[in-house]
C-alpha cells in the first residue's frame, strides 16, 4: 500500500515503475495524489526515448519494492492508456477516463458526481515532495519530478581500447617429395693385355716343360667396380613456430550522442 510516506521516497530515489510480472516499465515522473484525502493515487511512468511520453498507471493495489513502484498491471496495459496531458492536475473527466480504462469502480466520478460530497475543477493533482510556492520561483519539470532551477546537459565520451581474440591459426605440416640427385662415382675394371717376353736362361725350364708340340687354353678372370646405391635418412635441421607482436595503428569511426539545451519563449532583445 502506497501512502502519504511514501511519496518522498518514490520522487527522490529516482526509482522505476515495475509492471505486474515486475519487468521494467519506465522511471518515475509524477505522482498525483487525491484533492480530498491527500492518499497518492496516480503515478506517470517516463517512457520512450529519453523519457519523451508519460503514461498514468494507478497506485491502488501498488506496492514499494526497494526504490521501485510495482503497480498490478501489465506493461502494454499501461502504455496503451488514455493520452492525458501531465500538467499538473486531473480533471473529473481525464480521471474518469483512466478509471474506465483500467476497469476500476470510480464511484460516481463517470456522472461527474464528487463522492465526498463537494465538487471541483479536479480530482487528483501532482505532488513533487516540496511546496507548491516553490515550484513557481524556480520552474518546475514538466517531464518529471522538479528538483532544481538548472537543466542537466549530458553528452556520450567515446573510450576505445583493445580487446585480445583469435585471428587465425599456424601450423606446421612436413610432407614427402622426390627429387634427382646426379653424383659421379669412379669404378674400375680389368682388361686383357697380352704380355711378350723373350726366351731366357730364367725362364727356359718354363718353355720346356710339357709337350714340344700341343694345343692349350689359359683362362683370365676379369673383374670391374659397379655403382652400389644405398640411401640413408638422416636429420638435417628443427623447425618451429613462433611468434611475434607486432603494433600497427586503426582508426576508430563511431558515432556519440549529446543533449544540446534550446530556449523557447525567452525574447533575445532583453538585456
Amino acid at each position: 500500500m502506497i501512502s502519504q510516506d511514501n511519496i518522498s521516497q518514490i520522487l527522490e530515489s529516482g526509482g522505476k515503475v515495475l509492471d505486474n510480472d515486475g519487468g521494467k516499465i519506465g522511471s518515475v515522473g509524477q505522482v498525483y495524489v487525491d484533492d480530498h484525502t491527500g492518499n497518492p493515487s496516480w503515478v506517470t511512468i517516463n517512457t520512450g526515448l529519453f523519457g519523451s511520453n508519460e503514461s498514468f498507471a494507478p497506485l491502488e493495489g501498488a506496492a514499494l519494492e526497494g526504490n521501485d513502484v510495482r503497480v498490478g498491471y501489465s506493461k502494454n496495459k499501461i502504455k496503451d492508456a488514455p493520452n492525458v496531458a501531465p500538467d499538473g492536475h486531473l480533471s473529473e473527466q481525464e480521471e474518469a477516463e483512466l478509471y474506465r480504462y483500467y476497469g476500476i469502480s470510480t464511484n460516481g466520478y463517470a456522472t461527474g458526481e464528487d463522492t465526498t460530497g463537494t465538487t471541483g475543477d479536479s480530482d487528483a493533482h501532482r505532488t513533487t515532495g516540496a511546496d507548491d510556492s516553490d515550484r513557481a520561483s524556480v520552474g518546475h519539470d514538466t517531464s518529471g519530478p522538479t528538483t532544481d532551477d538548472a537543466m542537466t546537459r549530458s553528452e556520450e565520451q567515446l573510450h576505445v581500447g583493445t580487446e585480445r581474440r583469435e585471428a587465425g591459426r599456424a601450423r606446421l605440416r612436413k610432407f614427402v617429395v622426390t627429387e634427382n640427385v646426379t653424383k659421379t662415382v669412379p669404378v674400375q675394371r680389368e682388361e686383357v693385355r697380352i704380355e711378350r717376353e723373350p726366351i731366357t736362361d730364367a725362364n727356359r725350364g718354363e718353355a720346356f716343360d710339357g709337350p714340344a708340340i700341343s694345343e692349350e687354353e689359359h683362362e683370365v678372370t676379369l673383374h670391374e667396380e659397379r655403382p652400389v646405391i644405398e640411401k640413408e635418412a638422416v636429420p638435417v635441421e628443427r623447425v618451429r613456430l613462433d611468434k611475434e607482436t607486432v603494433t600497427e595503428q586503426q582508426t576508430v569511426n563511431e558515432e556519440v550522442r549529446k543533449e544540446q539545451i534550446d530556449t523557447d519563449g525567452v525574447d533575445s532583445d532583453r538585456r
